[in-house]
């Protein structure tokens, strides 16, 4: 059965945690090493990732066009305008085409459903590098970060603060697979939608809803922000005016526990949904989170194909 990386709440518990303690692994075995060494098994030797862009991206593409480097594959990158995907052609023609190329498939997707319907038909792995449903990729990279920092998932108490975007979905996801508490904080019509939530409830999750930041914040072990306004949103003035009282800021911080750690996907905007201070001060593991991103990813690409 063709493994594909979709969404935290396809997984089980147990593959999600054999793909964390790979990643804690790899990136322990590369230590000082340059970042275009290999790594000394190199298991994908001779295997192609193809990379395919709808959406621009920094994090994403680096991280698996290095990550298939040190695991000693090669990777091809496409953006939106360099192929048919989804216009010239149909998708289920290019999973078959691209099966046909390469071993597997990353797509960074504006539409969550034109990443299911290329996974459906594609006979290698597809990973989801982002859609508007979710961003499993990036929690997996965020969960390794707060491990790193010695803190044991099943004992902390999460805050997500801002929209309640694909970014917190898929912190929702995981914390049924994952046993954290979860607290969403989001002004009214920005929470994500509640058959998540109640999904992963029915999993066993503990996630509250708690519409003032303040309350929310309080005696948190992680601080979480994400931008006000994602790729495709257009209502920018509306959602600065709405999200204002949910920036993180020091205020926010010092409600939280004395060694509460500061997590953001990046890009920030200093400002707005997060201060300098906060961003750039002790809380924050934000920069280590990014480069987890690298780590993460290697492991997911191995546990899809096997290795």
């Amino acid at each position: 059965m063709t493994r594909h990386f979709l969404s935290l709440a396809d997984m089980s518990a147990g593959a999600l945690r054999e793909i964390l303690d790979e990643a804690h692994r790899r990136k322990k075995a590369r230590f000082a090493l340059p970042k275009g060494a290999k790594d000394a098994d190199t298991p994908l030797s001779g295997h192609v990732l193809a990379m395919l862009f709808e959406k621009s991206s920094t994090r994403t593409r680096f991280s698996f066009e290095v990550g298939m480097t040190q695991l000693g594959g090669t990777s091809i990158f496409t953006s939106a305008g360099d192929m048919q995907l989804g216009r010239g052609e149909t998708i289920e023609d290019t999973a078959r085409v691209l099966s046909r190329f390469v071993d597997v498939i990353m797509l960074r997707a504006n539409d969550h459903g034109a990443l299911v319907s290329l996974a459906q038909n594609a006979s290698v792995p597809v990973i989801n590098g982002l859609t508007d449903y979710n961003h499993p990729c990036q929690i997996m990279a965020d969960l390794m970060t707060l491990e790193e920092q010695g803190r044991d998932l099943k004992n902390l108490r999460l805050a997500w603060v801002g929209d309640g975007n694909n970014v917190a979905v898929s912190f929702i996801n995981g914390a049924a697979k994952f046993g954290y508490q979860l607290v969403i904080s989001t002004p009214t019509g920005y929470g994500p939608v509640g058959q998540m939530v109640e999904r992963a409830r029915a999993e066993g999750a503990q996630i509250e809803l708690i519409a003032d930041p303040k309350k929310a914040c309080a005696g948190v072990d992680v601080v979480i922000a994400d931008t006000w306004v994602s790729m495709g949103d257009t209502d920018i003035d509306q959602r600065m005016g709405d999200l204002s009282d949910w920036q993180v800021n020091e205020d926010l911080m010092n409600l939280a526990a004395k060694d509460a750690l500061f997590l953001h996907c990046l890009p920030a905007h200093r400002g707005e949904e997060v201060t300098a201070s906060v961003i750039d001060g002790p809380h924050s593991v934000v920069f280590d989170e990014a480069e987890n991103r690298l780590h993460a990813q290697k492991a997911i690409l191995l546990w899809c194909l096997s290795k």
